[in-house]
């Protein structure tokens, strides 16, 4: 399994984002200071507020809205599904990041979360893809 763990500035506001997506919760692993967003089975991300993503790292917590950290890219099964993925993004309090890539052979979306965490959206045509 993958555990993506953010930090975030508004607890309340990142879980309507990410249920505007169509993600669930387990609740068993949420609480007032984190919410645990099941992506699929294989990947949970773990939406902790600043205070509580504190307590794990050393040092100074990072702001993803003024220098991107890390690419989060998710596998999708169609382009539709990679521009579907974008709009509820975008309907949800998202914002968007690079405009759509089209590579023939691959296509992707990409949007920040409200607190500009980056997430990307890529289809690969199966039949080039070994």
């Amino acid at each position: 399994m993958i555990f993506v763990n953010l930090p975030v500035a508004d607890l309340d506001r990142s879980k309507a984002f990410y249920a505007g997506l169509g993600f669930g919760f387990d609740e068993q692993f949420s609480d007032d200071n984190t919410a645990s967003v099941v992506i699929s089975e294989q990947i949970v991300v773990m939406l902790l507020t600043r205070e509580r993503f504190a307590d794990f790292v050393p040092g100074v917590v990072g702001d993803p809205a003024q220098a991107t950290t890390v690419l989060n890219a998710l596998s999708v099964d169609s382009r539709e599904e990679a521009d579907e993925m974008l709009a509820r993004a975008l309907a949800s309090g998202g914002k968007p990041w690079q405009p759509a890539q089209d590579h023939g052979s691959m296509y992707g979306t990409s949007f920040a979360d409200p607190d500009g965490h980056v997430w990307e959206t890529v289809w690969m045509d199966p039949a080039v893809v070994r």
